[in-house]
């Protein structure tokens, strides 16, 4: 028998090869729409509050807000989730935390960090301290910086997203950048080398290519250190002064160099000084800024500059390190209240890490209104305020601006949504004890 030509043979095999060839899989259906409702809502942006609104959720975003007999009638059968006598409200935002800290009240404490415990280590705390903060109704956090622990907040950062561990959505800003001799641990002899807490670059140049170091690893925010070295002058003028820490042409260069590569700069201030100096470089944020004056203020809001006022750790720690720290406290409330009246944009940020991460880390929001703000606002500066904070840089002529999605219950939205038992604006403290949790659709705490 003659062999059959190898074109035939092909031609006869293909049907064969073809019938054994995997099918390719059928699109897994969309998950099932779920409705969240209680009592009231908040969107973040409203008002007030929305009596017996719910809000529509299909996987990771929110499809529908509006009354929750409504939205239920037009999907009969959806699965509802009903919390009663309870507000919701969109997961909140820290915008000023350190998950790699576990509180810094005395230099014993930071010292303690950075010298007896391995990055690996310190990393294994952050897991526990970005579950806390989820746990808390915090869906989201910018942290700003990881004091010694080099990129380790991208790491867990990808944890939380690649599932392996609970924790927020984060925002990262890797090693804060200070000069040499400006945030050194202290006390020690010449002769040990000991760990730096930040990023120590000098010159123009230089901080160039740590901006661009620190943005190749991972960083979104870049964070410098604008002063040290806080001190009372007794002029209502300027009350609060400070040594500042970069000459104009690095902080300029900083900023430039951030900006150019898609990143807003987030500067710690707290005197007089260290304001006016990131003022000038043109940074995205002052964090603290307890010497905030009129004359600051006003550049504050002309410049567009947010302000994470951090006032609650500032009480917390002022008893333990003594000093100045205790008259920050009486400097920064009147800043905040001159601020809040100026219009500046307030973002809500506690520090959390700089205190333990045990302690409550929504108190600062009553502490916010005892200062004078109302308590919508106050839920706003936690949310919505926050939310545009996070937003990415706009480039320039672009058409349209991405967000970053958080911070409101709207359609289109993140489905980040938590809830608290009764009325918050009557009594913030109920933020304290959020009873349900839900991050991208996912439930993370609650029914």
């Amino acid at each position: 028998m003659r062999p059959l030509p190898l074109a035939l043979l092909s031609l006869l095999a293909a049907p064969l090869a073809l019938a054994q060839a995997p099918k390719p899989a059928a699109a897994a259906p969309p998950p099932a729409p779920v409705l969240l409702r209680a009592a009231r809502l908040f969107d973040g942006r409203s008002e007030a509050l929305r009596q017996g609104w719910g809000v529509l959720v299909q996987g990771e975003r929110i499809q529908e807000v509006g009354p929750a007999d409504a939205l239920a009638a037009k999907r009969p059968g959806v699965k509802v989730v009903d919390l009663g006598d309870a507000t919701l409200l969109p997961g909140l935002i820290d915008a000023h935390t350190h998950v790699l800290l576990q509180g810094d009240i005395t230099a014993e404490d930071y010292d303690n960090q950075l010298l007896k415990e391995s990055i690996p280590y310190r990393a294994l705390r952050a897991s526990t301290a970005a579950r806390t903060a989820l746990m808390n109704g915090f869906t989201s956090i910018r942290d700003v910086e990881t004091e010694g622990a080099m990129y380790a907040d991208v790491d867990v950062k990808h944890a939380i997203e690649n599932g392996v561990i609970p924790g927020p959505r984060m925002t990262v800003s890797t090693r804060a950048l200070a000069p040499t001799g400006m945030y050194p641990l202290s006390g020690y002899s010449w002769e040990l080398k000991v760990p730096e807490g930040v990023q120590i670059s000098d010159g123009p140049d230089a901080l160039r290519h740590a901006v661009r170091e620190q943005v190749k690893y991972g960083a979104e925010w870049i964070k410098v250190y604008a002063d040290r070295r806080y001190y009372e002058t007794g002029r209502p003028e300027r009350p609060v002064r400070s040594w500042v820490n970069f000459t104009d042409e690095e902080m300029r260069a900083i900023v430039d160099e951030a900006h150019r590569l898609g990143r807003k700069v987030a500067a710690h201030a707290i005197g007089w000084d260290g304001i006016d100096a990131a003022l000038k470089g043109g940074v995205d944020s002052i964090e603290h800024g307890d010497g905030l004056t009129d004359d600051l203020i006003a550049r504050v809001v002309k410049q567009n500059v947010y302000w994470c006022p951090t006032m609650w750790v500032g009480a917390y720690v002022a008893e333990g390190r003594g000093g100045i720290w205790p008259a920050l406290v009486k400097h920064e409330e009147r800043a905040f209240q001159k601020a809040f009246k100026a219009g500046v944009r307030i973002a809500y940020g506690t520090d959390a890490g700089g205190y333990a991460w045990t302690e409550p880390q929504a108190a600062e929001l009553a502490m916010m209104a005892k200062y004078g703000m109302p308590p919508l606002a106050v839920l706003k500066s936690a949310t919505s305020v926050a939310a545009r904070l996070l937003d990415p840089v706009c480039a320039p002529q672009a058409k349209t601006c991405a967000s970053s999605d958080v911070g409101e219950l709207a359609p289109g939205r993140y489905a980040d949504v938590i809830a608290v038992d009764g009325d918050p604006l009557q009594d913030l403290a109920r933020m304290q004890k959020v009873r349900f949790v839900m991050k991208g659709g996912v439930v993370y705490k609650g029914p």
